[in-house]
């Protein structure tokens, strides 16, 4: 078996993930495929095709050494013994499942064209997010070939969009799922020689985790699951805050200093977004109705259901703000990526309000350093005049009736928001949905403050 690697899919997961592993596998060559030649050719640009902090400066170092993007995915295939997939398996929305189930056409079209572009045995390692016992489909296309081997692993990503390569220079775990027989056992060995780096140099091998297969499918949809069970509690208690009258900011803090509870994910704010936490609830949903699991079924669907009140309460309490009416009013809507340090825009609880607030007859002016591209192609439905994208944030906000920080951007809290107050019509109201601006300086600049939770 030869050392060189393959990742089938040049997105969110196949792009960083194969250039931190070039980097920390020099003698290892690796390639990065994909259908789509317009990002193929951005990834071998000066402009790549997603932004992630420290990603630009990786690729650059290994890029032309050991690390290759290239639409030849036959000729990959052939020529490296260890194949990673991390094609896209969105959330269905046709058939049965629809609107919880993953759509796996595209996993079973690659899993499809590695059994018959293959000339070699291979051990097949999925990345994109499956449903649990994916791998035992995986398998049985591709062992129908009559004289090959593959070997299947599970091998899921665990990364935060805008610290991603943090996560993947220093992970707090990595995770092989393999089979129990002597083929699997070696094959995970090898996939965690990956892992450890040339000369143990990367992940210490204690926090490379090993289960069986199935474990380790259902721990990605487990852990995302109650990551964002999290987001979703937090935010049922800042609404309960908001009517109370206690601080979301207190209560987080003093309930964080359990360590038994810990502090992170207890941040109040719009809602979770991006292409994992909804898409994984909905397909553990899905899975605990297949198996008849009504309750746990409807627990975890509760969880999306929270998510998206938190979003609609928003827009509400800017109504009541904005007295009772919102038509032709200017909203700058501050941050359009689903969080800061990335132009992700799939799920982006921005989007959802923006939506809403385009139901009102609101005029909305959206800026955000990354994510306007995005942006332009998620609205194209309703870019109707009343919306415009404004790359400054100044212009963005002048004559506006109220600034909607959705996505707390660094930038934000260091603009100059005196300059903002005195370009927008009066009264000014700021509703800091992040709760990342020093909300008693704008009141003592003249604003009227809206915040999650308090």
């Amino acid at each position: 078996m030869n050392k060189d690697i393959v990742c089938v899919g040049a997105g969110y997961i196949g792009g960083p993930t194969m250039a931190v592993i070039a980097k920390m596998n020099p003698s290892r060559r690796v390639w990065v495929v994909d259908i789509n030649k317009e990002r193929i050719d951005a990834w071998n640009s000066d402009n790549l095709p997603i932004y992630e902090p420290g990603l630009d400066e990786v690729v650059r170092e290994v890029r032309g050494k050991n690390l290759f993007f290239t639409t030849d995915i036959e000729g990959c295939i052939k020529k490296c013994d260890i194949v990673f997939v991390g094609v896209n398996t969105p959330t269905k929305m046709f058939g049965r499942g629809a609107g919880r189930a993953s759509d796996l056409q595209f996993w079973e079209a690659t899993a499809r064209n590695i059994a018959k572009w293959a000339e070699s045995d291979k051990i097949v390692v999925e990345k994109s997010t499956l449903p649990v016992r994916t791998a035992a489909a995986m398998s049985a296309i591709l062992n129908t070939h009559e004289s090959l081997k593959f070997t299947v692993l599970s091998n899921p990503e665990f990364l935060a969009e805008g610290t991603a390569i943090k996560d993947l220079l220093s992970p707090d775990r990595v995770l092989i799922g393999g089979p129990a027989d002597e083929a699997g056992k070696r094959a995970v060995d090898e996939i965690v020689d990956i892992y450890a780096g040339e000369s143990d140099c990367w992940v210490p091998r204690e926090k490379i985790l090993t289960t069986n297969v199935w474990s380790a499918e259902l721990t990605k949809l487990a852990a995302n699951a109650m990551l964002a069970q999290r987001v979703s509690s937090v935010n049922a208690l800042s609404q309960l805050c908001e009517a109370t009258g206690a601080d979301i900011g207190e209560v987080a803090r003093v309930m964080g200093a359990d360590t038994r509870i810990g502090s992170k994910f207890l941040k109040a704010g719009p809602g979770f977004g991006g292409s994992c936490f909804k898409k994984d609830v909905l397909n553990l949903v899905y899975l605990c109705e297949t198996f008849g699991l009504k309750d746990a079924a409807l627990y975890w669907n509760q969880v999306i259901a929270m998510n998206d009140s938190q979003q609609r309460r928003i827009v509400e309490r800017l109504f009541h703000a904005l007295f009772n009416t919102i038509a032709n009013k200017k909203i700058a809507v501050f941050g359009f990526a689903f969080k800061a340090d990335t132009g992700d825009t799939r799920e982006t609880p921005s989007g959802a309000v923006v939506r809403m607030l385009h139901e009102e007859h609101a005029r909305l002016a959206i800026t955000d350093p990354k994510a306007l591209p995005n942006a332009k192609k998620d609205l194209a439905d309703i870019m109707d005049g009343s919306i415009e994208l404004v790359e400054d944030p100044y212009e963005a906000a002048k004559d506006a009736d109220a600034v909607l920080v959705m996505t707390d951007w660094k930038q934000y809290p260091a603009l100059d928001w005196s300059n903002i107050y005195a370009s927008m019509r009066k009264p000014a109201l700021v509703f800091d949905a992040r709760n990342c601006l020093a909300a008693e300086e704008l009141r003592k600049i003249g604003f009227k403050t809206l915040n999650i939770g308090k």
